[in-house]
C-alpha cells in the first residue's frame, strides 16, 4: 500500500515541478514582451561638467590650435 502512495506523491511532485517551469517561463516571456529595450544607447549616462548625470550626450567642443 505505501509502494502505490509514494507513487501517487511523486508524480504529484513532478506535476507541480512542471507548473512551476511553465509558469516561470511565462513570466520571462511576458518581461522580454514589455521590456523598454536593452540597447547600448538606453543604456548610456553620461556626466556633464557640473558633475550632474544626464541621458543626453555632451557637445562636442571644437579646441582651437
Amino acid at each position: 500500500m505505501a509502494k502505490s502512495n509514494n507513487a501517487y506523491i511523486k508524480k504529484q511532485k513532478e506535476l507541480q515541478r512542471k507548473k512551476k517551469r511553465e509558469e516561470k517561463l511565462e513570466r520571462k516571456n511576458e518581461r522580454k514582451k514589455n521590456s523598454a529595450g536593452g540597447s547600448l544607447e538606453n543604456m548610456m549616462a553620461y556626466v556633464d561638467e557640473n558633475g550632474n548625470i544626464t541621458s543626453t550626450p555632451p557637445e562636442k567642443k571644437q579646441q582651437d590650435s
